[in-house]
């Protein structure tokens, strides 16, 4: 009997919607094939339509998650989930597209994310994906600074590490690292150990704009001191230890890039993107070729998690490889299959111009 006021309080508790924690985590696999099973079971499960879709788009299979969305918003017009599900197909194929007849899905994608904001307050996604886009579109299409401040500010409540980082990625895109920088720092002390934040602020450092404020020598050794402290505190996420590699990349030791993905390889939560990472740092730097196209080989023959370059990636960091290594038919054949998938990929469209 003790134990029954403990439990009519659990129930009383709201529940978390299913899947949002994975989701938010990257765990994009896991979220399909359950939301694939649950679909078995009932077709018309609005919840596990939204977050299969959410899936496809981190898997950049946008064709296929869009239906999946519109058919979870029709069946559930108030389903936060959903909203934002459809916005990140939009805005995902709009991305894509790269051309004047994307603008009217990027704009779509703007209305449902302000939709899901709407309908669900604390889904913390649905404000990044919010703030971001109204940073990003022209001020002529309906972006505003003073929109994505606003976004951060409602992502504070809901998430403090993660409206001080849009906050922060609000501000780099102003060209104004100063005063972006203080807010990378507080979401740090917040969150040390979610590989979102970390990955973002290491990006960050590495921009154009932040280079312009810092000088090219001072932003490579802000990356290299950066990744060796924040490392030990990310070394089970490979997404957060991808950006360790590239912060070491792209700071000049790509030597150190390498070693840091063949170090954790057997600790991190999804070993795919460490080895589709071996991949780019090999195709890059120069480095280790041989093994980084056995890692390529890999990735393409297993499931590959999602948030990443993607299956698309791995072809055209394969292609890359196999030019410098004078295999130039197969180099072909990978740029080819990479533009198959994506037929405006700009880095398989010189690898065969090249080639050519």
């Amino acid at each position: 009997m003790l134990l029954l006021p403990a439990a009519l309080l659990l129930l009383a508790q709201p529940l978390a919607p299913p899947y949002r924690a994975d989701l938010e985590a990257g765990h994009y696999l896991k979220v399909q094939a359950e939301a694939d099973s649950r679909l078995r079971l009932n077709a018309g499960d609005a919840q596990a339509l939204a977050a299969k879709s959410q899936a496809l788009s981190s898997f950049q299979r946008f064709s296929e998650a869009l239906p999946l969305a519109q058919q979870a918003v029709a069946l559930d017009p108030h389903l936060a989930d959903a909203h934002l599900a459809l916005g990140l197909a939009k805005a995902g194929e709009a991305i894509r597209q790269r051309s004047l007849s994307s603008l009217r899905p990027a704009l779509g994608a703007v209305d449902d994310f302000r939709a899901a904001t709407e309908d669900d307050p604390s889904l913390g996604t649905a404000w990044m994906s919010l703030g971001l886009a109204y940073e990003m579109l022209p001020g002529l299409l309906g972006g505003s600074t003073r929109k994505a401040l606003q976004c951060a500010a409602h992502l504070r409540r809901v998430a403090p590490a993660h409206g001080d980082l849009l906050q922060g990625l609000i501000l780099v895109e102003e060209e104004k690292w100063r005063e972006a920088e203080p807010f990378f720092g507080h979401a740090l002390i917040l969150a040390p150990q979610d590989p979102e934040v970390v990955a973002q602020y290491l990006d960050a450092l590495d921009q154009r704009a932040t280079r312009k404020a810092l000088g090219d020598a001072e932003a490579n050794r802000r990356l290299l001191a950066e990744a060796t402290r924040l490392l030990p505190n990310v070394r089970t996420s490979a997404r957060g230890v991808a950006a360790i590699s590239d912060a070491f990349l792209n700071g000049g030791q790509p030597e150190n890039a390498w070693k840091v993905l063949q170090d954790h390889l057997d600790q991190v939560d999804a070993p795919s993107l460490l080895r589709l990472q071996m991949g780019k740092v090999a195709a890059r730097a120069g480095l280790h070729r041989a093994e980084g196209l056995t890692a390529l080989d890999q990735v393409l023959r297993e499931p590959l998690e999602g948030g990443s370059a993607g299956t698309i990636g791995a072809w055209w960091r394969k292609g890359q490889i196999l030019a410098a290594l004078g295999r130039k038919a197969e180099a072909r054949r990978a740029a080819q299959e990479a533009l198959r998938l994506d037929p405006k990929h700009r880095g398989a469209e010189k690898l065969l111009e090249d080639l050519s």
